[in-house]
């Protein structure tokens, strides 16, 4: 199976020093992704509750900021990089995510983990056991999640979660896809296998990457799926081009992991203040790789 090949932006949520204390997603929906979403197929947020500095920095919540942005902008897809699925429960997850599917008109892919930030847990008041439990966790509720998209009177009884009759209406008329981020090869990775419709996973060299993709499939297999319908991608933080020589080497290095059977590539530019860049790298990179 092919899949068609698609950019996501990352816009992040934080203000810090660099942005004036001003969250970069706000000025970036004011001034930025007007220009984006006519050459990008997507918008991506992280899902944290502050930053890495200081923690009175601004950081936007990922779901509200997400449904802001789905209002604003028509024509991409939507999707958090990724939930920690422990900072909301189940149902209600389900629920955010068939409304805002429903609201957006079909366009919200369910990004979701199974957290790793454990002093944000403790901060806010939430359990964090250890890997194990939470992807355990998580794939009940990637279960929940589907059951209550897709059935009138969904009931489940877990180890870990349970509902009863936890009807979700409206329903959405097409099921949104789960994106799962993961790279734990015992673990998370045979969870994407058996339940993702996209990967979200790091590539630092191509040996990892050829391991980690091949216990995915091997995954799939195993559960019955084919590991060709799973979307890879994987996500770049890096500069836009200055250049032409940037562009080409950004072009290379794109074709490189296309060619390892990577579709999404989700690119976090940092805070652009000109549209220049962005445009080059849509005419210099963008457009030659689809065609």
């Amino acid at each position: 199976m092919t899949h068609p090949l698609k950019f996501g932006w990352l816009s992040p949520v934080i203000g810090n020093r660099w942005s004036n204390h001003q969250p970069i997603v706000v000025h970036q929906a004011e001034h930025i992704l007007p220009t984006v979403v006519e050459h990008f197929d997507s918008l991506w947020v992280a899902d944290h509750f502050y930053g890495f500095d200081e923690r009175t920095d601004p950081f936007m919540e990922a779901w509200t900021t997400l449904t802001w942005l789905a209002a604003k902008f028509d024509g991409v897809e939507l999707c958090h990089h990724v939930l920690g699925h422990g900072y909301r429960p189940p149902a209600l997850t389900a629920k955010m995510a068939a409304t805002l599917q429903v609201l957006s008109g079909d366009r919200f892919i369910l990004g979701i983990g199974a957290g790793w930030r454990g002093d944000e847990y403790e901060a806010y008041g939430y359990e964090f056991p250890r890997p194990a439990v939470r992807f355990a966790q998580l794939e009940e509720v990637i279960e929940i999640c589907r059951l209550m998209w897709t059935e009138d009177h969904p009931s489940y009884q877990g180890r870990y979660f349970t509902i009863a009759d936890a009807a979700a209406p409206p329903r959405p008329s097409k099921v949104p896809p789960v994106c799962i981020g993961a790279s734990g090869e015992t673990i998370g990775l045979p969870l994407v296998g058996r339940q993702a419709d996209m990967w979200n996973g790091p590539m630092r060299d191509v040996p990892a990457w050829e391991r980690k993709r091949d216990i995915v499939s091997r995954a799939a297999e195993g559960a019955g799926r084919d590991p060709e319908s799973i979307v890879l991608s994987t996500t770049i933080e890096r500069a836009l081009p200055e250049s032409d020589e940037d562009s080409e080497k950004w072009a290379e290095s794109l074709l490189r992991r296309q060619e390892l059977g990577i579709s999404h590539f989700v690119l976090d530019f940092g805070h652009p203040l000109t549209l220049e860049p962005i445009l080059r790298f849509a005419e210099q990179v963008i457009v030659p790789l689809r065609g």
